[in-house]
């Protein structure tokens, strides 16, 4: 795919994300990998509203060659693609019930969601919380990397999930199944359930081939 073909396709994911409230306002950002740099929609920007030939290329120091000024979570972006070579695209939203999940108190650290669904464990596994960072502080960066070697989505506290996937779709349609995790997993807050045990788990690596810690 060419990159203007890739900037056009960030536009449309964006509007379709933006569009089914899964983000609001200018909140929220999508990068994509190039052969010759990356990809990131620009600060301030509103996801429904993008123009492709303003959204930002950077080169693998962070730098900017073309476009606006970057979203000013470009750390973690960067940060998820160095740890994670066959990461095509990362996404980070603030939708809302990821987000309501961030901000519980007691949530386990190597894990912030059981594995309530056979598709959340497909497509996020497991999902790590990184400890709060304000938005746009540099040190998150070595807080993702921490995690983001052995997971393909974490959680920030108080704040949202950041997913990564081969391709941009792929990274859509995980931070899509995670959300939906997380509606299902405050809606049962109080009820008893029933997340898949270990073989099933162990099950769904072997048949999928996934690439999760047993």
């Amino acid at each position: 795919m060419t990159e203007n073909a890739t900037r056009d396709l960030i536009t449309d994911y964006g509007k379709s994300i933006f569009d089914r409230g899964l983000t609001a306002g200018s909140s929220g950002n999508i990068s994509v990998r190039l052969d010759d740099g990356w990809l990131l929609t620009p600060t301030n920007a509103c996801l429904g509203r993008l123009d492709p030939s303003r959204i930002s290329k950077l080169d693998w120091e962070g730098r900017l060659l073309s476009g606006d000024p970057p979203s000013k979570e470009a750390p973690l972006h960067l940060a998820m693609y160095r740890e994670r070579p066959s990461a095509g695209a990362v996404v980070h939203l603030h939708s809302t019930y990821s987000a309501a999940v961030s901000c519980l108190r007691g949530l386990p650290s190597d894990n912030c969601l059981p594995p309530l669904t056979a598709y959340f464990v497909m497509k996020i596994g497991r999902l790590p919380l990184v400890p709060y960072h304000r938005p746009g502080d540099p040190m998150i960066g070595g807080a993702i990397r921490g995690l983001a070697a052995r997971n393909s989505a974490v959680l920030l506290a108080n704040h949202g999930p950041v997913v990564s996937g081969a391709s941009l779709e792929a990274a859509v349609y995980a931070v899509e199944e995670l959300e939906e995790t997380a509606k299902l997993f405050l809606l049962l807050q109080g009820q008893q359930t029933n997340p898949l045990d270990r073989e099933k788990i162990r099950e769904l690596i072997k048949v999928f081939e996934l690439d999760l810690e047993p």
